[in-house]
């Protein structure tokens, strides 16, 4: 058995060398992620400084640039990718950090996403669905400015127009009308904008698609 004075100094030198080692991956990792979140920018660059991953990932894959944009810290999308943050990275749900930015309606990120490279136009969701389930007219605007495609299909077969007519967002079901949209496509189950708006009791979206011909 040891020393009790002899095992004291075993358990102080212990601390120190932990002490010594400094914060583990798990505890900067921590922290970066919580940065993000608040939106520390000082902080995030001086743990990205510490030899952090710029393209870290949370557990459900969603990365820095995406964690900013969804919560619109445009400083800190800024800084990500002028430091090289990759744009087109996908989370465990399929979603990019243009998709994320277009959902919560971050004009200003969306913006800044699409100067920078990130894709408006891929298979699957995609950030004018996003932007059109919510009713983010301006972003919607916006992204119809710069390509993007007015009747693409999400998985199950919807456009914007459906999805705006079902969830009750007249005015960007009257942006996508004046820039062209199909009325009449249909999704995998054969309900086309005019069954959704009127499933939803959205009368005065209903008579707006009536009035231009929707079946």
């Amino acid at each position: 058995m040891l020393h009790p004075k002899l095992n004291q100094w075993i358990h102080i030198l212990a601390l120190c060398l932990t002490l010594a080692a400094g914060p583990t991956y798990a505890d900067l990792y921590d922290d970066l992620l919580a940065a993000v979140h608040a939106g520390e920018l000082a902080t995030i660059s001086e743990l990205l400084q510490r030899g952090m991953d710029i393209n870290t990932t949370d557990p459900r894959g969603n990365t820095l640039l995406m964690i900013a944009a969804r919560d619109g810290h445009q400083d800190i999308v800024e800084f990500l990718l002028k430091n090289r943050a990759r744009t087109q990275v996908r989370n465990s749900v399929g979603e990019t950090a243009l998709m994320l930015a277009a959902l919560k309606g971050h004009l200003p990120v969306v913006n800044f996403l699409h100067k920078s490279g990130a894709e408006i136009n891929h298979a699957g969701w995609n950030a004018l669905l996003y932007s059109a389930f919510e009713g983010h007219t301006e972003v919607a605007r916006y992204l119809l400015a710069n390509q993007a495609e007015i009747n693409a299909r999400a998985p199950n077969g919807a456009t914007a127009l459906m999805l705006a007519a079902r969830n009750g967002h007249e005015d960007v079901v009257k942006l996508l009308l004046a820039q062209g949209a199909e009325i009449n496509l249909s999704n995998e189950d054969g309900a086309t904008a005019l069954n959704w708006a009127r499933a939803a009791r959205n009368s005065d979206i209903a008579e707006l698609l009536e009035a231009v011909g929707a079946k």
